[in-house]
């Protein structure tokens, strides 16, 4: 359990330690989308409404405002969060059919049965995903899925998801799905396979001057 809970946070939070070495890509061609990922479109709307189900559920997670507005607080970058995690998983997907790894939904319940259990029941892991990952309860049987399609995938090349052989495996996948990020929401990094922050000067002034993110 612990390698495989670390498996998920390493997934979910690698833009965190990735260094910016792309340049930004446009995204006039593709209106409306968060992103391209080999060749089909994340829709704006499809990664709002994944914030939204977040948010919905830390809502009805949390008792009164006071403890809601903490929960938003500790996942303030939550829209690019989604986002990169809404592309990583299309690039270990891709990486992952490479290799011949597939993932059947037989594992996907049994680890889930075994998560459950060392939780304490199904609502005890669903909220522990939600707050140590924001995974939307909806959304956990996906999120396990990724995760031992990740663990299948660094046995399959003989490494470990820790290992630079397995995120090398990422980065060929994420050349061969020429990922295109809507410059609002950063740049893709192949070589990481990480989504980064733009450097670019209209895009902190629109920050500055616009709404703060609350998704």
């Amino acid at each position: 359990m612990h390698r495989r809970r670390r498996t998920a946070f390493l997934l979910s939070a690698a833009l965190v330690t990735a260094a910016p070495l792309l340049t930004a890509c446009g995204n006039d061609a593709h209106p409306g989308a968060a992103a391209v990922v080999g060749g089909d479109r994340i829709t704006v709307s499809q990664l709002e409404n994944r914030v939204n189900e977040v948010r919905s559920a830390q809502r009805a997670a949390t008792t009164g405002e006071a403890q809601y507005e903490q929960a938003i607080a500790k996942s303030g970058g939550l829209t690019r969060d989604t986002l990169h995690g809404m592309v990583l998983d299309r690039v270990l997907h891709q990486a992952a059919q490479d290799a011949g790894v597939t993932v059947t939904r037989k594992e996907v319940q049994s680890f889930r049965g075994e998560l459950e259990k060392q939780a304490g029941d199904a609502k005890a892991l669903e909220v522990a995903w939600l707050q140590q990952y924001g995974v939307a309860p909806e959304r956990l049987d996906d999120n396990l899925r990724v995760q031992i399609e990740a663990q299948k995938l660094a046995a399959a090349l003989g490494t470990d998801t820790s290992q630079p052989a397995f995120w090398e495996a990422l980065s060929k996948a994420s050349k061969k799905m020429d990922v295109d990020l809507n410059p609002r929401y950063g740049d893709w990094d192949v070589e990481k396979s990480s989504r980064v922050d733009a450097k670019l000067p209209w895009l902190r002034e629109v920050t500055a001057s616009g709404s703060k993110e609350t998704a």
